[in-house]
């Protein structure tokens, strides 16, 4: 079978590799679609958040089939299409799949079903591609407290983990305002359903969320860019006795941030990485709001192009999210 290799940094193949072998406890899935993220990039550069080591096969944003089911196995069985978790536990510790334990770019792998679940009928295979990354923007929502129709979000920064968060508000009923200075991003906000989409090219952003609030800010923004001049402006979107959810990552980097806004503004400011224990809403938030998110999903490639993928999706002014597909 074929499989995308990261031999070291820098270095992606193309590899032709045996089939995996099955345990009893184990089932056997054949990928369907799996996206590229930014953190795909950061371990093809030799970085992560986590300690890593190479060769290994990324791929965390997946969807799949079960072809086969381990002897041992209960609860699943073979056409049965899923998802699976980023974080999970072996028995020797715990994990990051497609960075510290080989994921999904390649044709077939073997999995714990425990990391699994399974898919609605509503959700094709290309679109469940993309619940992994919004379980991060639901999470980066929930955990500061939610959303509902008598709040403004803003969410600085349109990439994947931004417009998904935007999503993720949306679906609760917010008035959603999305930041990002490529218009093409801004397009997409749009269509997803953000009320409105600024560019702060000009540094005027803050001004024009006080206007478009009433002279008072945004009730929660989520910042989602990671980008340094970004995290230090999402300050300044926020109002008094507003909550701030930090989720985009910045490695190893230092930011002149003005502090004295969380105590003067009476700030909520939370952190979060991740999706723990949100898999199961998320998955059925999607189904019942009947949310699209394929406007995110701007280019397509062949699995076994996937070199060429990611060469192409290193200008991030080209594509917002590029999927790989198997079959």
């Amino acid at each position: 079978m074929k499989a995308l290799v990261f031999e070291a940094p820098e270095k992606p193949v193309i590899v032709d590799t045996a089939m995996p072998d099955l345990s009893p406890n184990e089932v056997l899935v054949r990928t369907r679609a799996v996206g590229i993220c930014h953190s795909d990039y950061e371990l093809l550069a030799g970085r992560y958040i986590i300690p890593i080591s190479y060769p290994v096969t990324p791929g965390h944003e997946w969807s799949g089939e079960i072809v086969e089911v381990g002897r041992n196995v209960t609860g699943y069985r073979k056409g049965d299409r899923v998802v699976g978790e980023c974080v999970v536990r072996t028995p020797e510790r715990l994990h990051h799949f497609g960075f510290s334990m080989s994921g999904a770019d390649r044709e077939f792998f073997a999995v714990n079903p425990e990391w699994l679940h399974k898919l609605p009928e509503a959700v094709d295979d290309k679109k469940a591609a993309l619940i992994e990354p919004f379980t991060c923007g639901f999470y980066a929502v929930l955990r500061s407290g939610g959303t509902n129709a008598s709040e403004t979000v803003v969410v600085s920064g349109g990439g994947t983990i931004g417009l998904v968060s935007a999503a993720a508000a949306i679906g609760m009923g917010a008035r959603v305002i999305v930041v990002d200075p490529l218009a093409s991003r801004r397009d997409v906000a749009i269509r997803l359903g953000a009320d409105v989409a600024i560019d702060p090219s000009d540094g005027g952003a803050a001004e024009k969320i006080r206007e478009l609030t009433d002279g008072k800010g945004a009730d929660l923004v989520v910042e989602a860019s990671g980008h340094d001049a970004s995290l230090a402006a999402a300050f300044d979107y926020a109002r008094e006795d507003g909550r701030m959810s930090m989720v985009g990552i910045n490695i190893g980097r230092k930011v002149p941030v003005e502090l004295g806004q969380i105590q003067m503004k009476n700030l909520t400011v939370r952190g979060c990485i991740g999706s723990p224990g949100v898999w199961p809403a998320a998955i059925r938030f999607l189904e019942k709001t009947g949310l699209d998110l394929s406007p995110i999903q701007t280019h397509d490639f062949a699995l076994t192009d996937a070199v060429q993928a990611f060469a192409f999706g290193q200008d991030p002014t080209k594509s917002i999210k590029i999927t790989l597909l198997n079959g």
